[in-house]
């Protein structure tokens, strides 16, 4: 078996980093008494913490499936947390940001090739489809903690962090719908019957972007499915009010 110790991409420390000066930024901006820098600081701690989160998702995914037995995450480097092993530029990373800043849906963008067959049972391969959502509700509840625990930070801090936090809410529900191409089916999927599994597959290329169109287009879906990701953040501890705040200047441009 391939050495499980790897050393973790630079670009993910990048990543980390342009998401803590997003915290430096709005922070700053308290004392400079500027909504502008405020703004910024929300602005790249959502949208930075977010490809962090997108990263922490398919290690989540990677790591299960190397303790599964699909030891070949090792050699395509997903253990190493580097968003260009998990990404497409285009199709799997601005897309998904640009539907995030249009719509406030955090979209999975990221995607790891697992070895179904190396898997040793059904078990590890549910297992590995809910070890990605269940990353991003465990960033979501540190961020959650973080913002209770520290209840004298700035502001914009808090507010960015929250709604943050709140995305990992989302992306968690989002992501554990039964709909082929989402993890909620591929949990679900080796205990399907062969007809279901071949149902999968055939609408799997579609099904996430019917699902999108829905959420986006059908009057009161969208604030249906808010309306219950608002109610888990807020009964995992999180600042309804605070993440309101991070979503005011997150979509600042709806405010002008």
């Amino acid at each position: 078996m391939p050495s499980l110790t790897r050393r973790i991409s630079p670009w993910f420390l990048l990543l980390v980093g342009i998401t803590l000066f997003g915290v430096v930024l709005a922070a700053a901006a308290v004392p400079a008494g500027s909504e502008a820098l405020a703004i910024a600081g929300v602005f790249v701690i959502v949208l930075a913490g977010w490809v962090v989160s997108l990263c922490l998702h398919e290690f989540g995914h990677a790591i299960t499936a190397y303790r599964g037995g699909d030891t070949s995450v090792a050699m395509k480097g997903y253990l190493t947390l580097d968003i260009r092993r998990y990404t497409d530029p285009g199709l799997s990373l601005v897309l998904p940001l640009i539907i995030l800043l249009i719509g406030g849906l955090p979209l999975p963008g990221g995607a790891v090739w697992i070895n179904q067959w190396a898997l040793r049972s059904r078990a590890w391969r549910t297992g590995v489809s809910l070890a990605g959502p269940a990353a991003n509700l465990l960033v979501g509840f540190l961020l959650i903690a973080v913002v209770a625990l520290f209840p004298g930070m700035p502001t914009p801090v808090a507010a960015g962090l929250s709604a943050l936090a709140l995305f990992q809410v989302v992306a968690f529900v989002l992501n554990m719908l039964p709909v082929p191409g989402l993890d909620g089916w591929g949990a679900l999927e080796p205990y399907l019957s062969a007809p279901a599994q071949r149902f999968g597959e055939k609408v799997r290329p579609w099904a996430p972007l019917a699902l999108l169109g829905v959420l986006l287009f059908v009057p009161g879906v969208s604030a249906l499915f808010f309306a219950g990701t608002q109610i888990l953040y807020s009964l995992a501890g999180g600042d309804a009010r605070l993440a309101m705040q991070g979503f005011s200047a997150l979509f600042f441009w709806r405010n002008l």
